[in-house]
């Protein structure tokens, strides 16, 4: 009985491990810097996707990574991302959800 309950522990430590690095675990993803009230679909008619992405900010909106899949809530200082307001570009960071904090964002090329 003692043995079963020891590979039971032993068993549901090592899944607890594995899981751990996927959690915050550090990526690098390619897309557009957005908002996350307009997402991949900008509202504003007549504004470039750069300016309707500030308008946005400036109404208490958060800046986005927009993916082919996914829309990242981004994570950095806002002066960095209102450079890349409508750029493609490659962000590596920390990933949790939604949610993606930037170590580093650069202009793709």
């Amino acid at each position: 009985m003692k043995t079963i309950a020891t590979k039971t522990a032993l068993a549901l430590i090592v899944l607890v491990l594995a899981a751990f690095p996927a959690f915050g675990a550090e990526q690098t993803v390619q897309g557009v810097v957005s908002d996350s009230m307009c997402g991949r679909k900008h509202m504003i008619p007549g504004k470039t996707d750069a300016e309707c992405t500030r308008q946005c900010i400036k109404a208490k909106s958060k800046y986005a990574l927009v993916t082919a899949d996914k829309v990242y809530t981004l994570q950095a200082p806002p002066a960095e991302l209102d450079k890349l307001a409508g750029k493609h570009v490659q962000v590596t960071g920390e990933v949790e959800g939604t949610s993606l904090k930037v170590i580093k964002i650069t202009a793709a090329k």
